[in-house]
């Protein structure tokens, strides 16, 4: 369940606690599955000093909200706005260190939906999830890197144009992205409520407003219609897209989980422990 971060002092303090957290668990739960109360006897006041550092993070960062979604696979998570769920607790991390293998199973923002459908799969999520998870995209920052091709390429005009919103909205894109240069220039992911997590997201992509490639490719390249279906219903009804979403965080909290001797609680999550 360690949780780094460099962020600025309040953090020393809380990265401290987690230590001692975790030099008390060194031995404990080998072999256990997830569940919720992992840390009850070792450390029971462990989920208010987690929640509690991690809801002053996003507070002072919004930006942080989305990188949370990496730290739920550290027995850590927190939400601006949205729905809550139990966490299921206990897992260990990896014993190798690999920044391209944890980055490898991560969507590229210019997936197709296609590529995305195969890349839930193979986690064992379907494309309910796929939808559910997506709205994450109601909060965070991405850089201009990840947005430059969809918004400057003439070609793709039609393809990704489903409203007249979508024209000045690409305007604005462009003067905050441009063609060349400032490469790492943010963006909100949802422009209308961007330190909210809530479900205008939806309302978005359905407007052709998404602001990666992979956003508007739910729409756009959901021939059945199946996709454009849930969409619609989650822009509709912001407590359905909550409940949908706790339920795929859980099924999404329970992928690829080691036991015992598999894996470790690391003391610094960037690397494995000496």
């Amino acid at each position: 369940m360690s949780c780094g971060f460099s962020m600025n002092p309040f953090t020393i303090v809380f990265i401290t606690l987690l230590v001692l957290v975790l030099q008390s668990l060194s031995t404990f739960g080998d072999g256990q599955l997830l569940v919720r109360d992992y840390y009850k006897e070792t450390c029971p006041v462990v989920e208010e000093i987690v929640r509690y550092n991690l809801q002053f993070a996003v507070l002072k960062n919004p930006r942080m909200a989305a990188s949370l979604l990496r730290l739920h696979f550290h027995d850590c998570f927190v939400m601006r706005g949205g729905p809550g769920w139990e966490v299921y607790l206990g897992r260990k991390d990896s014993l190798t260190a690999s920044f391209d293998g944890a980055n490898q199973f991560i969507p590229a923002p210019n997936s197709s939906l296609e590529t995305l459908i195969a890349n839930f799969k193979q986690q064992g999520l379907d494309i309910g999830d796929l939808v559910a998870l997506s709205g994450s995209h109601t909060m965070g920052k991405a850089r201009c890197l990840s947005f430059r091709q969809q918004i400057h390429d003439e070609s793709a005009e039609e393809h990704y144009d489903i409203s007249k919103r979508y024209t000045p909205f690409r305007r604005i894109l462009r003067s905050i992205c441009p063609k060349t240069g400032k490469d790492n220039q943010l963006a909100p992911l949802d422009f209308e409520t961007p330190a909210r997590f809530d479900n205008h997201y939806f309302l978005n992509i359905l407007e052709g407003r998404g602001l990666l490639g992979s956003d508007n490719v739910l729409v756009t390249e959901d021939h059945e219609g199946e996709i454009r279906k849930q969409v619609w219903a989650y822009a509709a009804d912001q407590e359905l897209f909550f409940a949908s979403f706790a339920n795929s965080m859980i099924k999404m909290g329970n992928i690829n989980v080691l036991y015992g001797n598999e894996g470790e609680v690391r003391k610094n999550c960037r690397f494995v422990n000496t």
